[in-house]
């Protein structure tokens, strides 16, 4: 099924002036943190929202104040790189996360909608932005903050909470935030929305941050036993050893610009906020019993993320390859090497334990096969991620310094779905719904969960953007099971 979205504007929303939270445990002198080769190939912000049912006895002050005092007084103690800023060393021309206790921008806001207004939460909604703190384009990053938050109230009974991150490429000069904003509704509720960027937290990381949060706002405190933020453990090595053909990065000594997401070679600037309009967003929901059925069609053992990843591939092939279907299709996910290396990453490591694994074939050879030869070819992908392998990648980045080849009709499947974002109680219960916010970035597509309180194994909801007649062409056989 395919859904319409509703719109919000910026007038829906009075938003306070954004304030900064400190570190009282900042490191003095300032230090350097050491960004990985994996971490440099995701410098784009993450944006995500949670809306939440509270009574309307919560002011939005308790809430706000809640979430502020938790951050500022309990979170940012083993976080507290977190209110740092992101850095451009000049001579070996790589980021690094300078520890100066610039602070993490906090914003609060109130709005004179009602949960309802707001239509399906589950639908991909470009106008859900102003439900979070964007940062300036064109600031210096002295002047830019990693972590920044709004919340936003639904004056009747939900909220959102919003924790945002985000790096904003121009020319050659990067711009990170964290903000989170927390936004109260007419009906009580709430919104809160986080902004991470990827370069610092990858999914398990943030999710594990997230819930620390939450924990800190219940009155329990930190669940987690260690944060270690040294990523020197996956450093190249020296001399680099390349032992494999990593045709999933693109090497940006073949571009114009050092681009901070994964986008097309041809965009003069790579922001994931900046929305292609010839592009359209929609979500497909396949039920439980569409998923098992994907499985028994594959004719050969698979997970349900071989499955799913295999179906799509095929029929976004079937779409964007129309007339070229001799060409290579190509279809780029991640996988989590926290237990594929050697010596295993250190508890409660933050950064980037993700690699871009892929699976190419030609293009006819997707659309005429059945989909087993797809799910092979996506099995054979996850296998080929051996320590051996994810070492390889590591020093072919540190020679290339590429990022993921998401050009030429490729695109890359990400598995929100897999992460326990639905499980976030600040106080309050479940979220209603939780995920991303609608980005730039056309050549993601997003598997999210389409469970009841955002319930995990009850079904999938996929997020995905194409050129307006190729997205006809997809809509057309996407449930061709």
């Amino acid at each position: 099924m395919v859904y319409n979205t509703i719109s919000l504007s910026d007038k829906d929303l009075v938003k306070e002036e954004p304030v900064f939270l400190v570190s009282s445990s900042n490191p003095k002198p300032i230090k350097t943190i050491f960004l990985s080769n994996i971490d440099q190939t995701v410098t784009f912000p993450v944006e995500t929202v949670f809306f939440f049912e509270v009574s309307p006895s919560y002011s939005t002050l308790k809430i706000a104040e809640l979430v502020k005092k938790a951050v500022e007084e309990v979170l940012l103690v083993p976080y507290y790189f977190m209110a740092g800023r992101l850095k451009l060393n000049d001579e070996n021309k790589r980021l690094e996360l300078l520890c100066n206790n610039a602070g993490v921008l906090f914003v609060s806001a109130t709005s004179r909608l009602i949960l309802k207004d707001l239509g399906n939460l589950s639908l991909p909604n470009q106008t859900f932005k102003y439900l979070i703190r964007r940062p300036g384009l064109y600031k210096s990053l002295a002047e830019t903050a990693i972590f920044s938050i709004q919340a936003i109230p639904i004056l009747n009974s939900y909220f959102i909470l919003i924790i945002m991150s985000i790096l904003k490429t121009f020319m050659y000069e990067f711009f990170f935030w964290v903000i989170l904003q927390v936004t109260r509704f007419q009906c009580g509720g709430f919104s809160l929305g986080f902004m991470t960027n990827h370069a610092i937290l990858d999914g398990k990381s943030a999710s594990e941050m997230f819930h620390n949060l939450a924990s800190i706002c219940r009155g329990e405190g930190l669940k987690t036993s260690a944060v270690n933020n040294d990523r020197t453990c996956i450093r190249a090595r020296t001399p680099p050893q390349i032992n494999y053909p990593h045709n999933e990065y693109i090497k940006l000594a073949k571009t114009s610009f050092l681009a901070s997401s994964f986008t097309s070679q041809n965009r003069i600037f790579p922001s994931p906020l900046i929305f292609t309009e010839n592009y359209v967003h929609k979500l497909f929901s396949f039920t439980s019993k569409m998923l098992i059925s994907l499985k028994e069609k594959a004719t050969i053992n698979c997970s349900t993320f071989e499955a799913i990843v295999a179906h799509l591939w095929r029929k976004r092939t079937h779409a964007v390859f129309e007339k070229k279907q001799s060409e290579d299709s190509t279809v780029l996910f991640a996988v989590d090497i926290r237990s594929k290396i050697s010596p295993p990453l250190p508890e409660g490591f933050t950064g980037n334990a993700v690699i871009t694994a892929f699976a190419t074939a030609k293009a006819w050879d997707l659309i005429e096969k059945p989909v087993s030869f797809a799910v092979k070819k996506v099995k054979e992908a996850r296998e080929r991620v051996t320590d051996d392998y994810v070492k390889s990648v590591i020093d072919w980045l540190e020679i290339y310094k590429g990022i993921p080849a998401t050009c030429n009709g490729n695109f890359y499947v990400s598995a929100w779905w897999k992460l326990p974002f639905g499980e976030l109680d600040f106080g309050f219960g479940k979220p209603i719904h939780g995920g991303p916010i609608l980005s730039g970035n056309d050549e993601f597509v997003l598997l999210l969960s389409n469970g009841k309180n955002c319930e995990r194994n009850e079904g999938i909801n996929v997020w995905m953007a194409l050129e307006t007649h190729k997205m006809e062409r997809f809509m057309s056989c996407v449930f061709e099971i």
